[in-house]
């Protein structure tokens, strides 16, 4: 399991808006329009509701990002536990 290094944000996926492209309310107070990183994109679903972490972009962090992990849920319910997601 990989969990979030100094530059990366955990989030929520709030809505599915097509393509590789979703909007995900970040835990840093931010909402962000996302991209699913190439290396995901057929291999791995998002869904509504699917805790990402994401990698915020070089320009345009506050409003861009890249999704390049999906937690499962007992996953999820592990980075709760241990005080990393607090969403």
């Amino acid at each position: 399991m990989i969990l979030p290094s100094a530059n990366d944000v955990l989030g929520i996926a709030v809505k599915m808006l097509g393509s590789e492209r979703l909007m995900v309310k970040c835990q840093d107070g931010k909402e962000r329009l996302c991209r699913i990183r190439g290396k995901l994109k057929r291999r791995v679903w998002v869904r509504e509701g699917d805790i990402v972490l994401i990698s915020p972009w070089d320009f345009q962090a506050d409003t861009r990002g890249d999704i390049f992990w999906r937690y499962r849920k007992n996953q999820a319910e592990w980075l709760r536990s241990h005080g990393y997601l607090k969403i």
